[in-house]
């Protein structure tokens, strides 16, 4: 039995009849999306369980880590240096949401064609129905598009004052990323003064190897997505690389790499999810946070199966280590700001890197076809749809681009979408 954290919730000033609403549909919905699967890893239970307490045992345990002075950092990007937060006995969560909730509410303060993260992000706060943004000393940040960095001025003021960004240069170029280099510096002294507690060689090579090994366990699931047939659905990978943004980091490694050893035994044995060749899709695009889980389900139930995605909850978020080997502070700073500069996202210009990283993606995982998926209003990467199209038409593999939010609205139009481009893939593969 479930214990009750309703005593928790109203400490934390939630709104306990709208998140007792909100607990009831999410539970439903996992219900009918995840444990309907076939041939699940046993392995994945105990990231049916982490759901399952989603606001209640992990909540516990950040407010005891409270308790214990540390303090905790909220935030909303891959760019957020995670090993700085960890460098001063922090505990790094993160706060996007995917769920059309308190769009009401966020729309007071946001136009209505404000892309669904954004408003998801304003409206889990504004409706008291996000515990994690509760427990927050600091959140942060990062200027990776027009319409975040905006709202953020907001946000700051709806959460009296925690916001701290961080700012993105536009271009990789020398002085861009001589600027992100300051900003990387600039937020450890931020984590110093917040903390009271000074980074030291020690501490951050420590959290330099925890996050490293967190990456290590994700790249070694993402490989093994790779055979034929996947050993794991595309839907409980990208489940686990959801839950990868507020789980314990050192528990989360050590649970991946036990699934990885669950998954590799499949793989000798060739048992799979699914039987062998079904149509291998790779996704591209916006991120996916929790519980946006439509296109994956939708694209599995009709027949195929998701092997990898070039997101941010995805191989942008584990796909470059830090170098460890650093003796100094200020070299470790360096070789931290340089490892995030390495991240594709659309808001660099020009961003061709991406391309070169898709197409190696697909390669690796063999992919038969590119789904590209771009949150309503997501503008940068809409625009970067048209290059990845063409792209795509070049290395051979068929492309769907995807534009939605996070209603249900649309459902039948994407089943419909979906199950065309996989006959046509079907079709290439006969023919």
């Amino acid at each position: 039995m479930q214990k009750d954290y309703k005593a928790m919730w109203k400490e934390l000033d939630m709104n306990l009849e709208a998140h007792d609403g909100l607990l009831g549909v999410l539970t439903d919905f996992y219900r009918n999306i995840y444990l309907s699967q076939k041939n699940r890893p046993d392995g994945m239970k105990y990231f049916d369980f982490v759901i399952s307490e989603v606001h209640g045992l992990r909540i516990e345990e950040i407010i005891e880590a409270k308790k214990q002075g540390r303090k905790v950092i909220g935030t909303f990007c891959v760019y957020v240096p995670e090993e700085l937060i960890l460098a001063v006995d922090g505990v790094c969560i993160g706060l996007c949401a995917g769920a059309e909730v308190g769009f009401d509410e966020a729309e007071k303060y946001v136009p209505r064609n404000t892309c669904a993260l954004i408003k998801a992000f304003m409206g889990f706060k504004l409706a008291g129905l996000c515990p994690y943004v509760q427990t927050t000393d600091l959140i942060v940040g990062e200027t990776t598009c027009d319409g975040k960095k905006k709202a953020y001025e907001l946000f700051d003021e709806i959460t009296n004052g925690k916001m701290y960004v961080m700012e993105i240069p536009n271009k990789k170029g020398s002085d861009g990323k001589t600027l992100w280099t300051k900003e990387v510096k600039r937020f450890a002294e931020k984590l110093e003064n917040l903390s009271g507690r000074k980074i030291t060689l020690e501490n951050l090579k420590h959290a330099t190897k925890i996050v490293n090994e967190k990456r290590k366990a994700l790249q070694r699931l993402s490989m093994l997505r790779a055979a034929e047939p996947s050993p794991i659905s595309g839907l409980d990978a990208l489940l686990i690389n959801q839950v990868s943004f507020y789980d314990d980091p050192v528990r989360f490694t050590l649970k991946v790499n036990e699934l990885c050893d669950e998954l590799e035994k499949r793989i000798k044995q060739g048992y799979g999810v699914t039987e062998k060749g079904i149509p291998r899709i790779l996704i591209s695009g916006s991120p996916m946070a929790i519980p946006n889980w439509k296109l994956h389900a939708i694209t599995e139930s009709r027949g195929a199966i998701i092997v990898g995605e070039e997101s941010c909850v995805g191989e942008r978020n584990f796909s470059t280590l830090v170098d460890e080997d650093f003796t100094t502070i200020e070299d470790a700073l360096n070789k931290i700001s340089q490892r995030y500069m390495f991240i594709n996202c659309a808001c660099f210009t020009p961003n061709n890197e991406r391309l070169t990283d898709i197409e190696n993606l697909a390669k690796k995982l063999r992919a038969d076809g590119i789904i590209h998926y771009a949150i309503q209003f997501c503008t940068p990467y809409m625009i970067e749809a048209f290059k990845v199209k063409k792209h795509s038409e070049k290395i051979g593999l068929p492309f769907l681009k995807i534009e939605t939010d996070y209603s249900m609205e649309d459902m039948g139009q994407i089943k419909t979408r979906v199950e065309a481009f996989l006959e046509l893939i079907d079709k290439g593969t006969r023919d």
